[in-house]
């Protein structure tokens, strides 16, 4: 095989692997939902893969990368959410934190969640009843001063606020308290392809159970602009309260001050 057949057939194939990214990305359900990602703050530690697949549907495959599971806190406001294109008069800002890994279904990377706690018991109930995500009220506090967050939340309820269609899973120890500040301390930047954060960020396939398989949903958004952070931690039982093993290294962070946002409808996935 010559260099230009060679050429060739890495152009297809680069061609394809495109293809198929693009396909993947595209939205397969409506975007109904809008909303503005405020001040957030990603945490990742690596897990042992063994420890955490039992805590992960069946159907879903739990993913590693550099021989590690991993485990993600995130905190972080959301600002004018609600029904795209509806008035400003009926959007909601609240506080919130997902605990969250990483799956495939069927070849297709996404983030799966076991818990959602919201900082506003309104939110908390509708999205509980209408996604059957694993979602929890919770009692939140975000400060700012210059750059600096503070976050602070305590789930106020000990049963997912989607308790007429869960698996019945109860909320084991803890209180799912969690509590940190933090500060962006360098220059805005977008993670690289291949490397280790954009495996861990650039996901917009989310997954959640429920109690006849798991359901999926879609969020779309422009790539992530991060800052790296100076972050303290003061209190997390978020593990505990879930649940899980307890990480015992050290994790990753970053912070993103902004980012628009849509969500899709959420579908039940079909069992095979």
């Amino acid at each position: 095989m010559n260099s230009e057949q060679t050429s060739t057939n890495v152009d297809r194939t680069d061609r394809s692997r495109r293809g198929r990214r693009r396909r993947r990305d595209r939205p397969r359900t409506p975007h109904v939902a809008s909303m503005t990602w405020r001040d957030g703050l990603f945490v990742h530690w690596p897990i042992d893969h063994d420890a955490l697949r039992s805590h992960v549907p069946d159907s879903l495959r739990l993913e590693t990368r550099d021989g590690s599971a991993w485990i993600s806190v995130l905190p972080f406001v959301l600002s004018n959410a609600g029904i795209r294109g509806s008035p400003e008069l009926t959007r909601f800002a609240f506080p919130e934190i997902n605990v969250r890994t990483y799956v495939q279904y069927r070849g297709e990377p996404g983030l799966f969640f076991f818990s959602i706690d919201v900082g506003n018991p309104i939110v908390a109930t509708a999205i509980g009843r209408t996604t059957r995500l694993p979602v929890y009220n919770s009692r939140m506090h975000v400060g700012r001063a210059d750059d600096r967050v503070s976050f602070s939340s305590e789930r106020t309820t000990d049963r997912w606020q989607t308790d007429l269609f869960s698996d019945g899973r109860p909320t084991t120890d803890g209180r799912g308290r969690f509590s940190a500040s933090y500060e962006p301390d360098g220059a805005v930047y977008t993670a690289e392809p291949g490397s280790l954060e954009y495996w861990l960020t650039a996901r917009k396939r989310f997954y959640a159970p429920e109690s006849r398989g798991v359901m999926t949903g879609e969020i779309a958004h422009e790539p992530w602009p991060l800052r790296p952070v100076t972050a303290t931690i003061h209190e997390n039982d978020l593990f505990r309260s879930n649940g899980l093993p307890e990480p015992n290294a050290d994790p990753i962070v970053s912070y993103c001050e902004r980012l628009e946002m849509t969500g899709s409808i959420l579908r039940r996935i079909r069992q095979d």
